[in-house]
């Protein structure tokens, strides 16, 4: 299979040695036995039709379905709305009206941003309460400044000119969903986060004691950061800045190379109620289990995408290995690891192999990917964590 040459071309690679620039990415190819393939399913509407230029960002569990919504640079049908997926089918249930802005919303310095494009970027259920989402922006920065007065009350964001929103989304019985709630995040200076519109929150999970882990693409040294903030009674009471702390996590730590996150959920395990963070490194097909207490080492899961094919046309498999998936989203439902794509619009087309595909991929079309969780994941290794 192809699948299986490709495996093996890598494998011959760090055999036979490196140059010192590719260096780091042999040291983290992981051997090929240890690759787990993840399958993909195309996301259809609720009529059949395809699901296309979606840009899905963020994934929640919520009432045995998936929930997911549109980054700003979806096609404008697809944006500011949620996006529930039955997981059976990967079919979406049908459409509602687009997220209105509630009256707190409405009167903040935010309405003009939240009420056009704006670049949702993480969605999480809340689970005491079905009707309560939290998601968060990201790159502001197509939407013009704050007027002078709100630039003045929020520049000392300690990241972006524009701040991070955290944003509560509240859902009515007929389904639809208003932006009820807006804080803007504040960073210690001392986090050195930095100023990178388009790297900021892309994940984020609820834990226990409704501590909100956030997941920064990567901070002012190129590194991918987490952050936490406590979701408080009277938290959403105002529109101050709200600010968020480090949680001192075992990150992966890499000397080269570019190592975002773009995912992240909150796992416990049953057995002593130790709680993860899963996270996704999207540039490097990998999942990074993390131990919320910092006690032992990230753990990294090598993942081989697939999507589903056509065995009866010449040249073609059941399933092909995606050359780019982009894992932008995850979540769990009992013991299954759900997963969600944000076609990188830059090379999504170079996933094109069997020509029963082409039109999904020109068509910037997601899939929901799923795979049973092991119980290894949680298991301490020393080492694992580096990339030196």
């Amino acid at each position: 299979m192809k699948r299986h040459a490709a495996l093996l071309m890598v494998l011959a690679a760090s055999l036979t040695g490196c140059s010192k620039d590719n260096e780091q990415n042999i040291v983290q190819t992981t051997p090929a036995a240890d690759v787990l393939q993840v399958d993909g399913r195309w996301i259809t509407e609720s009529d059949g039709s395809l699901m296309v230029d979606s840009q899905p960002s963020g994934l929640s569990a919520w009432q045995g379905k998936l929930v997911t919504l549109s980054d700003a640079s979806a096609q404008p049908a697809q944006q500011r709305q949620l996006h529930i997926i039955d997981p059976t089918s990967a079919q979406l249930l049908p459409r509602t009206e687009k997220m209105r802005l509630g009256s707190q919303v409405r009167n903040s310095c935010f309405a003009a941003y939240l009420a056009s494009e704006p670049d949702l970027e993480a969605l999480v259920a809340d689970p005491l309460d079905p009707n309560i989402f939290y998601t968060v922006t990201e790159d502001a920065t197509r939407t013009g400044a704050l007027s002078a007065r709100c630039q003045q009350r929020y520049k000392a964001t300690g990241s972006t000119d524009y701040p991070t929103l955290l944003v509560r989304l509240e859902r009515n019985e007929d389904g639809s969903v208003i932006m009820g709630r807006v804080r803007p995040l504040q960073f210690d200076l001392k986090l050195e986060v930095g100023d990178f519109p388009n790297d900021g929150i892309e994940g984020m999970a609820l834990g226990k004691d409704n501590i909100l882990y956030l997941g920064l693409e990567k901070d002012a040294a190129g590194a991918a950061r987490i952050f936490a903030i406590k979701l408080h009674d009277g938290f959403w009471e105002t529109t101050d800045f709200a600010k968020v702390y480090n949680p001192a996590l075992k990150l992966p730590h890499f000397t080269e190379g570019s190592h975002p996150i773009n995912a992240l959920e909150y796992y416990t395990r049953a057995a002593d109620e130790h709680g993860f963070l899963l996270a996704i490194a999207r540039n490097d097909n990998e999942l990074w289990v993390i131990d919320t207490e910092g006690e032992q080492p990230a753990k990294r899961v090598k993942m081989d995408f697939t999507a589903p094919a056509d065995a009866d046309m010449e040249n073609c498999e059941a399933t092909e290995r995606m050359d780019n998936a982009s894992i932008e989203g995850i979540t769990v439902i009992n013991d299954t690891v759900w997963m969600i794509n944000d076609p990188w619009k830059v090379n999504y087309l170079k996933n094109i192999q069997c020509p029963v595909n082409r039109k999904r991929y020109e068509a910037m079309a997601p899939l929901l990917f799923s795979t049973p969780i092991q119980a290894d994941w949680f298991t301490s290794q020393p080492g694992t964590s580096a990339a030196d």
